[in-house]
């Protein structure tokens, strides 16, 4: 077992190569295994992120849990990946025997099959009732706990203040002399990608903020990766950064709340893993070196709209939200600035697809141009030509930022936009995410 101190995560690998997972098998007797009971096997969570491993020296599948959940890594080797599919709920440890014997001309000890079942259940990869429990207690401490800790300090930035501050000023003055700040500026868009990568993109917005602005309520928009569809995460605990706390304004959350109705999710558990909006909380802390007030709003995908066609406030839901958010937006007016925590493009073979992106490189080449079109959209304001360039083909190029984008779109319409910063990075060596930094000022203001 190997520890990843920055992560806290445990790396269980099971079995590192297809020669030790034979050397490992304990052989039992054919009629033992006809005498058996089968057991059906429980259903494989179909929530967890499952993705090639890292790691050269132990091939095969990495299965985490994308919930925090539980802490725990699997590293699935080569020879057992395709016993996952047995894990249905309906074939049995007898099935999944068989199919070893079939694949490895060897029949399997039951003791081999067991283990391999454990460590799937007590780490909470299955459907069972650890798992349940498991979750049930992740869930309860966070509804339980005054406030929302930094989740991702240590991994996405520097946990230490002066370290953490130290690498964001040589964020900022590497992206050059800052652009004199814009009259009648009210909000802005910065990438939600790990800082390391998305650095030039959050150094370009969040040097436009002035100290006038630290009075005033930040809104922050920010993805939920995994939150429900068609649903808004809320929440009122302070988030807890290297750089102290933010205060949330739970006068406005408490009237979303009661506003929306079903369309809102109070104290999503989303809000306890998300980093859409810690690390714009963690820039808005540096940009503005004073206490900062934040409404954190995690907006959920928006799938009914990719699946039908349909504008996404034709949804009840989503559409009672979006006009209280407009109201509240109408009725504090100058008292807010809207931060979003967005990406765009997801491309390439972590992705799905069967080609390996290389950024500004092939077909990240119209991937820019199909970038650029949407952006154009955003910043004119106009939220229908936006989701009409995006719902064909229900979103070929995965921009998760689509659901903050749009909220913001439809609660200040008369926001216009200035794109400050595009880019495409590698997140691997066949993956690309695309991601830019907006401003947005009143209608008329725009540049």
């Amino acid at each position: 077992m190997v520890h990843n101190a920055g992560r806290s995560l445990q790396l269980l690998s099971l079995v590192t190569r297809h020669s030790s997972l034979l050397t490992a098998f304990c052989l039992s007797s054919i009629s033992g295994y006809n005498e058996r009971v089968a057991k059906v096997l429980p259903r494989l969570r179909a929530d967890i992120d499952v993705m090639p491993s890292p790691s050269p020296e132990q091939p095969g599948l990495l299965v985490r849990d994308p919930y925090r959940y539980t802490p725990a890594m699997l590293i699935i080797p080569p020879a057992l990946v395709p016993s996952l599919a047995f894990f249905d709920g309906e074939q049995s440890d007898l099935d999944l025997q068989a199919d070893l014997y079939r694949r490895t001309g060897q029949l399997v000890g039951s003791d081999v099959i067991e283990n391999f079942v454990h460590a799937l259940q007590t780490n909470g990869f299955l459907e069972t009732e650890e798992f349940h429990q498991i979750r049930e207690s992740r869930q309860r401490e966070f509804r339980d706990a005054p406030e929302r800790i930094p989740v991702h300090a240590g991994t996405g930035y520097p946990d230490e203040p002066e370290a953490l501050r130290m690498q964001i000023r040589e964020y900022f003055d590497s992206c050059g002399e800052p652009l004199p700040d814009p009259p009648g500026m009210v909000g802005l868009a910065a990438p939600h990608v790990s800082p390391s990568g998305g650095w030039k993109g959050y150094g370009t917005a969040y040097r436009r903020l002035a100290p006038e602005l630290r009075d005033k309520t930040f809104v922050v928009l920010g993805t939920s990766h995994y939150g429900q569809p068609e649903r808004f995460g809320l929440t009122r605990k302070p988030f807890v950064t290297p750089l102290g706390t933010l205060e949330v304004d739970t006068r406005l959350v408490d009237w979303l709340a009661e506003r929306a109705g079903d369309a809102v999710l109070m104290e999503d558990y989303c809000h306890a893993i998300e980093h859409s909006i810690e690390f714009q909380c963690v820039f808005l802390q540096h940009a503005l070196g004073a206490p900062v007030r934040i409404l954190p709003i995690l907006c959920g995908p928006f799938l009914q709209s990719l699946v039908t066609g349909r504008l996404p406030e034709s949804d009840e839901d989503v559409g009672r939200f979006l006009a209280a958010l407009g109201e509240l937006a109408e009725r504090e007016g100058p008292r807010l600035f809207w931060v979003l925590g967005i990406d765009l493009a997801h491309m390439g073979r972590r992705y799905g697809d069967r080609f390996a992106g290389q950024a500004e490189q092939g077909r990240m080449a119209s991937v820019r141009e199909q970038d650029l079109q949407r952006l154009d959209r955003v910043c004119a304001g106009d939220s229908q030509g936006f989701f009409e360039l995006l719902h064909p083909e229900q979103d070929r190029l995965r921009w998760c930022g689509y659901s903050p984008l749009y909220t913001f779109l439809k609660a200040v319409p008369e926001a216009r936009g200035n794109l400050l910063h595009y880019e495409q990075w590698n997140i691997d060596p066949e993956s690309v995410v695309t991601f830019a930094a907006l401003e947005f000022v009143r209608d008329g203001v725009a540049k």
